[in-house]
């Protein structure tokens, strides 16, 4: 027992000295990381916030203001708000705000920065945010959060702490005392042996086979690892988003650079021109997206080949490399009838799916001869995926509606696999979604994803009541995470984007040479005002809405006819489906009408050029142009307008945005309209001809700002970063034997 007190009284007074020293420090940190997460919280709501405040600022309604601001402190943490002006008053406050907190004087805290106070009631964190808007600085957004509870968390630390160590004690101590009288030798020599560093090396240095402790080590290694990882993927916002960072994700966190893509059109198209073969870019907002991730991951694109000549062009199994001019990838093509076309594409897809999704009052058809050559040609998909797959834990990123059932084919073969599926156009509510005869089998093959993504939070949310609805499902409402029969599917919004910058093309004209060429190729005047819109010719794009806007502006501003056309560059599209040709009809004749009513000799104030635009070309007219609006009556993203705002590096040139699309979120420094009120889109669009070069400076810089940051390299990764979260889920639900989630999941059993 004495030779136990000699060992046990020492470690008890080191353990004794380590808490002294250590409980303070984690008190120290523990304080710094809660002063972090609140200075980000303020940040959030101050930009969050500061659109509408503007607006009410701008009204001087102070109720509104002042009940906007109690309708923010409702959460517990943020105590008080109070709004100082430019002069340094204090113009509004909430009843909490303290008045010692001045917005005038040597002790004021200026716009973005911070301050710790001590008040009567308890420590405060106060954080200055700027507010600017329509041109202007309004003042300083002062946000109070209450810190009490970051003592309570502290002091909670503290005994945690204290109860740690003295279990630790404890243990160690017992360990001790049975050691000591088992071994007292041994326990010396191994002691000695941990001092000169040979029992670390044991422990985490042997490879020798049969070694003890190798597999501790090993897991040792690997939880080291995962933690690293898990941190790395924490600080996303923190990353320069380039074609590095995507195959550097895939290689640290998804163990490999195996990427499959899968979708209906191909990002190039090989058609024959007399003797010649000619190399097209179809004009589709998936390939405009999705092929500068393909050039940065390499891997294979699974797509349909529908050119003249592209099986001249390919190898023994259906590969041909791409781009053309620097081959980075393989496109591997899927061959069908035309029948099955007609009944896979034209009919089940673009007559059922795509209008029972979008909400632009056409009818959506639903034949059972379609179903099945629908069932049939994903599958065809599907079997390709499994054969291109060269392990059994492949990324494959399945794009679209075309695509629905292939998820489910691909996990059924390959269980490890990592099936991230995006879905590009809205999803509808569950109302109109269960007009699908066949919706069940649609949203079972979805549920085969590893990963179900959406452009905004709205779709997430009608998608996950569809199922709710339509399945017997268990789901996380609060990590939007679906379980069905086995299987977990994240459902998450990623908002697509453009590649910024885009190093590919090669040296643009600058914006005087654009304005001159587009004007010269049109045959309209140097001085003459132009206005663009860039779409495939579908009736969801709000052409025939602008047109009649275009009309309605000459109506009310006259002084414009002769001095102002409109182009619409409008892509070939689906022109077997009978509503397109339609639509395509109703086009040509909206804009025949208008140029008799409005045109002359010389000038129409409509220009319409329905064919093919080469990318170079149109973002030619983007530069050239004094604005672009984008009407769509009903759109998942919309990259038009990502795009305008990419190719306008002179900052100016305004962007006419319909807010029924994604987009629209994303950039409200465009006029936001609704394109079915046609005197409003008048409106804009003499606004847009008036609005001086300041403020369409200050208004495209903004939106710059953010399509640089949310560019199309972050859209990726943010999806390949949550699938290997998944993986790694996966991989610990396998080891401890268990399919479960989370308890607090609500749903149908």
């Amino acid at each position: 027992m004495r030779l136990s007190l000699r060992f046990i009284l020492p470690l008890a007074l080191a353990l004794a000295g380590l808490a002294y020293a250590v409980i303070p420090l984690v008190d120290t940190l523990t304080l710094k990381w809660f002063v972090r997460d609140i200075e980000i919280r303020s940040n959030l709501i101050g930009r969050m916030v500061e659109s509408p405040l503007v607006d009410l600022l701008a009204a001087e309604s102070k109720t509104k203001l002042l009940n906007y601001f109690h309708r923010i402190i409702q959460d517990e943490r943020l105590f008080a708000i109070g709004f100082c002006d430019r002069e340094g008053r204090l113009a509004y406050k909430t009843l909490t705000y303290p008045d010692s907190i001045p917005c005038d004087g040597t002790s004021t805290i200026k716009a973005g920065e911070t301050a710790l106070l001590r008040l009567t009631h308890g420590d405060v964190h106060v954080s200055a945010v700027g507010v600017e808007g329509n041109g202007r600085v309004w003042g300083r957004l002062m946000l109070v959060h209450d810190m009490s509870w970051v003592q309570r968390r502290s002091n909670d630390t503290k005994w945690y702490l204290f109860y740690l160590f003295a279990i630790i004690g404890a243990v160690i101590s017992l360990v001790t005392v049975l050691v000591a009288h088992l071994s007292w030798r041994g326990w010396v020599a191994g002691v000695r042996a941990m001092l000169r560093g040979e029992g670390l090396v044991a422990l985490i240095g042997d490879q020798r086979p049969g070694a003890d402790l190798h597999p501790v080590a090993q897991d040792l290694r690997a939880l080291i690892h995962d933690l690293e990882a898990d941190k790395r993927m924490r600080d996303e916002s923190q990353m320069s988003w380039t074609p590095a960072t995507l195959k550097r994700i895939l290689h640290d966190h998804l163990a490999g650079d195996e990427v499959l893509i899968v979708s209906n059109r191909e990002p190039y198209i090989h058609n024959r021109n007399g003797q010649h073969i000619e190399v097209q870019v179809p004009a589709s907002g998936v390939v405009t997206a999705l092929e500068p991730v393909m050039r940065a991951c390499s891997g294979v694109w699974i797509a349909h080949g529908s050119g003249t000549a592209d099986r001249d062009v390919v190898d023994m199994r259906g590969h041909v490399r791409v781009p053309p001019d620097n081959p980075a990838y393989e496109i591997r093509r899927i061959w069908m009838s035309s029948e099955e076309e007609d009944g896979y594409y034209y009919g089940f897809a673009n007559e059922g799916l795509w209008p029972l999704c979008h909400l632009a009052h056409v009818r959506p058809v639903f034949r059972s001869s379609n179903w099945q050559q629908y069932k049939e040609i994903n599958e065809r998909f599907a079997l390709t995926v499994i054969e291109e797959a060269k392990t059994d834990n492949p990324v494959v990123l399945v794009q679209d509606y075309h695509l629905a059932l292939v998820p489910k084919i691909v996990r059924d073969h390959l269980p490890h696999a990592t099936i991230i599926t995006f879905w590009h156009i809205p999803w509808p509510n569950p109302e109109r979604y269960a007009i699908c005869p066949w919706y069940r089998e649609i949203l079972e093959g979805l549920l085969g994803s590893s990963i179900l993504g959406f452009h905004t939070r709205f779709h997430c949310s009608n998608f996950i009541n569809t199922v709710d609805r339509s399945l017997e499902t268990r789901i996380d409402w609060d990590s939007s995470m679906i379980s069905y029969q086995g299987k977990l599917t994240a459902v998450n919004h990623y908002p697509i984007s453009i590649a910024w910058p885009n190093r590919e093309r090669s040296p643009l004209p600058s914006e005087s040479e654009c304005r001159t060429r587009i004007r010269t190729i049109n045959g309209l005047p140097y001085a003459h005002r132009v206005g663009v819109g860039v779409e495939r010719l579908d009736y969801t794009k709000g052409i025939l809405e602008r047109f009649l806007a275009v009309e309605r502006l000459l109506e009310l501003q006259p002084e414009w006819i002769g001095r102002f056309s409109f182009l619409q560059i409008a892509a070939p599209s689906r022109s077997k489906i009978n509503e397109y040709r339609e639509f395509k009809q109703q086009v040509i004749a909206l804009a025949e009408r208008i140029n008799r009513r409005f045109g002359r000799e010389g000038y129409q104030p409509i220009l319409l050029r329905i064919e093919h635009h080469e990318p170079q070309d149109v973002i030619t007219y983007y530069r050239g142009a004094d604005f672009c609006i984008v009407s769509s009556l009903h759109d998942g993203m919309n990259l038009v307008a990502k795009e305008f705002v990419a190719a306008r590096d002179d900052e100016q040139g305004v962007l006419i945005l319909s807010q029924f699309t994604g987009a629209a979120t994303e950039l409200p420094e465009a006029l936001l309209v609704n394109p079915y009120n046609i005197d409003q889109c008048a409106a804009a669009l003499h606004l847009a001809l008036t609005m001086p070069p300041t403020e369409q400076r200050a208004r495209m810089r903004s939106m710059r700002g953010i399509v640089q940051e949310f560019n199309i390299y972050r859209w990726a990764g943010r999806m390949l970063m949550d699938a290997a979260r998944m993986r790694q889920r996966a991989r610990i639900i396998r080891q401890t034997g268990t399919g479960e989630i989370r308890t607090s999941m609500k749903g149908h059993e």
